[in-house]
């Protein structure tokens, strides 16, 4: 079990300290299985509970529009941030990052190990189709409805269109510059916030842990109160890529890739790949952006070179790395 969960960066030795692992469960088969991969199975179910909430909001507040008595939760404005915190609660146990871009600017600048990006992005993407599933099926009679038959699925921006509930599509009349931007600031904000409240420097707000899910809420209904209406804020590859490939297995057809003059997808005729590269990208410079003018701590920005040592000295980095490791276990 060490040895597997060692081969996927995640710590070999962190299972053997839980109380649960002192019944004798974990000779049990999938106990065994649960306790190796514990930490992407709670990525997985934090980013399934975080689209139910999300993309089940979106579907009642649209499927729901004409009707006298409208969707229970009124609008839906604020449900993502709600889905966040709540997919938070249920992956603690692994950092909750729900986000493969919050998990790669971790590795980038707060030592999680590279190992671990592969098992988390798989873990989280699969989270992400999940979801999709569970909440077009059970909307798929409403769907029907609302399109107008049985089976017909329609894109944005035709009248009727129900794509809208799984990914994000953006409003026509803003450019491909604007969209980016949308994308990226709200991407750089969100990880420059995280940063901060993870800081232990920073008003010790990293010790009210039970705090930050609720901090989450704030954050992601504010970034969608200020910046999510020109492009629907995706602001996260799972919560855009894995719903659209989804819908688009479900009958929406390639449209899904083209619509608004091809925003999602990167090709010749539009080299953008918004909320494919713009949430990466953001990420990164908001952590850069909070290294370089606030942290502390450990980081590659507070190294020698900004980081670049790694790449002018990488054996004596590596020593470095094999070093640390081993006052790690030590301790």
């Amino acid at each position: 079990m060490r040895h597997h969960r060692a081969s996927l960066g995640l710590h070999p030795l962190a299972p053997v300290h839980d109380q649960h692992a002192q019944d004798g469960q974990q000779d049990l088969f999938w106990s065994r299985v649960r306790t190796t991969l514990r930490e992407p199975f709670a990525e997985f179910w934090g980013v399934i509970i975080m689209i139910l909430f999300g993309n089940g909001s979106v579907a009642q507040v649209l499927l729901s529009t004409g009707q006298a008595q409208g969707a229970p939760g009124g609008n839906g404005f604020g449900i993502w941030a709600l889905g966040v915190m709540l997919g938070i609660y249920v992956a603690g146990d692994s950092g909750a990052y729900l986000n493969p871009a919050i998990t790669f600017s971790n590795c980038l600048y707060r030592q999680l190990p590279w190992r671990r990006f592969p098992t988390y992005f798989i873990a989280q993407l699969l989270g992400g189709m999940v979801g999709s599933l569970i909440v077009y099926a059970n909307y798929i009679s409403a769907i029907d409805h609302y399109e107008g038959g049985h089976g017909i699925r329609t894109v944005p921006p035709a009248t009727q269109a129900t794509a809208g509930i799984f990914a994000t599509y953006p409003q026509p009349f803003v450019t491909k510059a604007s969209q980016f931007f949308s994308e990226f600031i709200a991407s750089t904000i969100l990880m420059f916030v995280i940063f901060a409240l993870k800081d232990e420097a920073n008003m010790g707000l990293a010790k009210s842990a039970h705090f930050f899910p609720l901090m989450l809420f704030f954050l992601i209904f504010g970034i969608g109160a200020c910046f999510g209406w020109e492009t629907g804020y995706a602001i996260n590859f799972v919560r855009d890529f894995s719903p659209r490939l989804i819908s688009y297995g479900l009958g929406y057809g390639k449209e899904v890739w083209s619509a608004g003059g091809y925003y999602f997808w990167v090709s010749k005729k539009s080299p953008s790949g918004i909320p494919m590269v713009a949430p990466w990208l953001g990420c990164m410079f908001g952590g850069f952006l909070y290294d370089v003018f606030i942290y502390t701590g450990k980081s590659p920005i507070n190294s020698p070179y900004m980081g670049l040592s790694h790449l002018f000295h990488p054996r004596q980095e590596i020593r470095r790395k094999i070093e640390a490791e081993k006052e790690l276990h030590m301790v």
